[in-house]
């Protein structure tokens, strides 16, 4: 399979401590790649690496083929950030058009975008009357937009109620199935069974990379919670 995102020896130095230190992987395409751990793990240095805005990584970080950052990526590679990506006193319609714009894209790629996020019929709803469940899809949208091989998600189901991650993660599933790669960040350690493959991070290092399975029966546990657990050392 082809490798979509490649970590090669990756650290990341602030001020005294690592960010990051010395963090491998390889992601295929296609996948659902859940990066999991507590705040302050490493997580978001990770994601902000594979877009290429993250100050003052050694090693090597390739993504879809080409070094992080680069400028043909600008439409090929999504980042959905944890703050809100979108306008709330503009219509989600609105929202689109924008980014559009701003990616010098085809605005008739906009109602396809929102058929994908099941947004039909609050095409000229402002965003700040929408729901919790709603205003994410919204924010996936913003990320579809360039249509991205490669998407980036920083905790994108975060205060959303069981029905809405759900979904959420049925609409991630048709993604992977469309064959674009999905790497999603969590802290609930429960979104591992929605994954193809999990990435445990803690105190910046890569604690664990493998199916959610191979990881169960390899720390003789049941869930990836218990699993994160043995593997950081909090239990036996």
């Amino acid at each position: 399979m082809t490798v979509s995102i490649k970590f090669q020896d990756v650290s990341v130095r602030r001020a005294k401590t690592e960010a990051l230190s010395s963090v491998n992987f390889e992601v295929s395409n296609g996948q659902i790649v859940g990066l999991l751990g507590p705040s302050g793990a490493g997580k978001s240095t990770i994601m902000r690496s594979i877009v290429g805005v993250q100050n003052g990584v050694t090693g090597a970080v390739e993504v879809l083929g080409k070094k992080s950052g680069s400028v043909d990526l600008a439409t090929r590679v999504a980042y959905s950030t944890q703050q809100s990506s979108v306008f709330d006193d503009l219509s989600v319609t609105q929202n689109l058009l924008y980014t559009s714009a701003i990616l010098g894209l085809d605005k008739e790629r906009v109602p396809q975008v929102i058929s994908t996020v099941k947004l039909e019929g609050y095409e000229k709803a402002k965003v700040r009357d929408l729901s919790g469940g709603q205003k994410s899809r919204v924010s996936l949208a913003m990320a579809l937009i360039g249509d991205p091989e490669l998407l980036v998600l920083d905790e994108p189901t975060v205060g959303l109620d069981p029905v809405l991650r759900a979904e959420l993660w049925g609409l991630f599933r048709k993604l992977a199935n469309q064959g674009k790669t999905l790497l999603v960040s969590s802290h609930v350690m429960d979104e591992a069974e929605r994954c193809d493959q999990i990435i445990f991070v803690r105190d910046g290092k890569v604690i664990a990379f493998d199916t959610l399975a191979n990881i169960l029966k390899n720390t003789k546990t049941k869930s990836a919670e218990e699993a994160f657990l043995v593997l950081a050392g909090g239990i036996k």
